[in-house]
């Protein structure tokens, strides 16, 4: 906590509205948003090496949240301020960080593929700043941060050889997938099974287990579009910089209106639980095979814009 109090005595407006702004790339949709271009416009199989580090840095991440249990500084220290912007998002129990996971996950990601050397410094430089802002805003210590950066580093070397060989070998990549999809069971089934003290924070185990079927659903989807993908889809990455930016610009908003307009239904229909493994799986099949479907003809419509 020395650290924390330390930084609490150096904030200023200033410093907690930039520090505010750079945590949100951290968040989910940071993550989704950066994926997805990538995904869509730059190279599908570096795309589905960010989404294998993202989804399994998260299993992990939340497995520890509930098996450690540890609160957050402002609940072990009650006399410790937060900047009370990044309340909202600092749910659930404190180790370790979940932004810092995103973060050094998915621009560490970039840095370790990329070529050009001005983009992986950018890429060191966000993932660094991001993590710094969790302890500057007073929702992570020291611990937090350092575990989620060390896993997220792991994953990043350990799987991108590992998928640089899946291009080569579709049975790894079959493989991959299909161990992402076994890792997010068995952490739903560990939230469900597993016997947690009955003093347990009820709102963080609620808040594991609806994650649990959210990873469930995402990853099944990942593997299922995968597979089609392969099979029939078949899209091509390259075109025209307007139509990469009508793939992308649409593309997104119709997975996020996707995402938002399917949660009520689907509660009412599932349960809160189940309904999200359905609509996260619905979300990824729509950004990995049914969106992409379109891309060819819009292909097709920017090279005759060039003629």
């Amino acid at each position: 906590m020395k650290l924390l109090y330390l930084l609490e005595s150096l904030r200023s407006p200033a410093g907690d509205w930039l520090m505010s702004g750079i945590t949100h790339l951290g968040g989910e949709t940071a993550f989704l948003a950066v994926a997805i271009f990538i995904f869509w416009c730059i190279d599908k199989h570096e795309g589905y090496y960010l989404l294998t580090v993202g989804f399994l840095g998260t299993v992990l991440n939340q497995f520890l949240k509930l098996l450690c249990r540890i609160p957050r500084p402002w609940v072990l220290d009650p006399d410790f301020t937060i900047v009370e912007s990044a309340r909202a998002e600092a749910t659930g129990y404190s180790f370790p960080s979940g932004h810092t996971q995103n973060a050094v996950g998915t621009f560490g990601g970039i840095a370790r593929a990329t070529k050009r050397h001005c983009l992986r410094w950018v890429c060191v430089v966000i993932f660094v700043l991001v993590s710094f802002s969790r302890m500057y805003l007073g929702v992570h210590t020291p611990l937090d941060v350092g575990v989620s950066f060390v896993i997220a580093a792991v994953l990043v070397f350990a799987i991108y050889p590992l998928m640089r060989r899946a291009d080569r070998y579709p049975r790894l990549m079959a493989g991959l997938l299909a161990s992402m999809v076994l890792l997010s069971a068995a952490y739903l089934t560990f939230t469900l099974v597993y016997p947690f003290p009955p003093d347990i924070d009820s709102t963080n185990l609620a808040s594991g287990v609806e994650n649990g079927w959210k990873l469930l659903g995402a990853t099944l989807g990942i593997a299922l579009a995968w597979w089609l993908d392969r099979q029939y889809v078949r899209f091509e990455t390259k075109a025209v910089w307007w139509v990469q930016a009508i793939k992308f610009i649409v593309g997104l908003a119709l997975v996020v209106a996707l995402k938002a307009g399917l949660k009520a239904p689907l509660i009412a229909l599932f349960g809160a639980g189940p309904a999200g493994a359905v609509r996260y799986f619905l979300v990824v099949l729509a950004a990995g095979v049914l969106w992409p479907m379109a891309f060819r003809p819009l292909s097709r419509l920017g090279q005759r814009g060039e003629g």
